[in-house]
């Protein structure tokens, strides 16, 4: 007699039971890490930018000149799915707190066009808080 049948008929259950407890435990797998850590965010009044990539984090606005940052692989909220937030640290001055917070949320508008997107952002820098939209590239 087969091990597993001669356990379920032991134990008074059904093979199939056994066989389908132990094919759904073994198909469990680790939720998916995200495709890619590029993404594109829009911010508007006043109108802004970030462009997210292992390379760096570029910070640009209309009036003033882009913004470097050093990429930093971003937090995630304990017990979450990665994709579902991110916090980069922007590395700048000794001593701030520059964060870049990427939210999965069903649709973000930008306010200035139809355009619909499936990240909102939230940027602190330099003691300013700006929101906007983000999309991956």
């Amino acid at each position: 007699m087969k091990p597993l049948l001669y356990l379920s008929v032991l134990l008074g259950l059904g093979t199939t039971s056994i066989i389908s407890h132990l094919t759904a435990a073994n198909s469990a797998q680790p939720p998916a890490a995200p495709r890619s850590e590029a993404f594109r965010v829009v911010g508007t009044e006043p109108f802004w930018g970030m462009s997210v990539s292992k390379s760096g984090i570029v910070y640009s606005t209309t009036d003033s000149k882009p913004r470097s940052f050093p990429y930093s692989a971003p937090m995630s909220a304990q017990g979450r799915p990665a994709d579902l937030v991110r916090v980069y640290r922007l590395q700048s001055k000794p001593n701030t707190n520059n964060l870049l917070v990427i939210k999965k949320v069903a649709a973000c508008s930008d306010s200035m066009s139809d355009k619909q997107y499936p990240y909102s952002a939230t940027l602190i820098l330099d003691n300013v808080v700006r929101e906007g939209c983000a999309e991956r590239r």
